[in-house]
């Protein structure tokens, strides 16, 4: 487990990081987490805002670095902020979700820190163990796709 760092009045400092939800259809994409913390269970693709970017540049660089898709930043929609005490077991982190929805299946692969990227059902991944607080963020994911889609018709 990671140290948490505190500032000069002993307040802990927190950690910024970016997740990326892809939808094609109903499905999602998900990673499978090569690293702790939650090594072994599925998450979204994200990690560490990086100080030269903000975090939807951060959500879209990662999801490519973690499974070989690229998006175009202008079609992400941010999901949430999602800061709970606890979500990480490293300390405070402060993640920013986004959404996208491709029109094609894009050809995935893992890297990075992903030890597997794989297209999951969302009601199936909803059932199964997520990493982090991912089950809420799915929800809340979906639920945007769902109003996004009752707009267009």
């Amino acid at each position: 487990m990671t140290t948490t760092h505190h500032d000069a009045r002993g307040r802990a400092l927190f950690r910024y990081t970016a997740d990326m939800v892809v939808f094609y259809r109903d499905d999602v994409l998900l990673i499978e987490r090569g690293t702790d913390p939650f090594k072994g269970l599925r998450a979204f693709p994200g990690g560490h805002v990086a100080h030269d970017e903000n975090s939807r540049e951060a959500a879209v660089r990662e999801l490519a670095e973690e499974t070989g898709v690229h998006v175009r930043i202008d079609h992400t929609h941010r999901v949430g902020v999602y800061d709970a005490p606890g979500r990480d077991p490293r300390g405070p982190v402060v993640a920013t979700v986004y959404a996208v929805s491709v029109p094609q299946r894009p050809v995935i692969h893992h890297g990075d820190d992903a030890a597997r990227a794989v297209w999951v059902d969302v009601e199936t991944a909803l059932e199964g163990s997520l990493a982090f607080d991912h089950h809420d963020a799915l929800n809340d994911a979906y639920s945007l796709l769902l109003i996004r889609r009752l707009d267009h018709y």
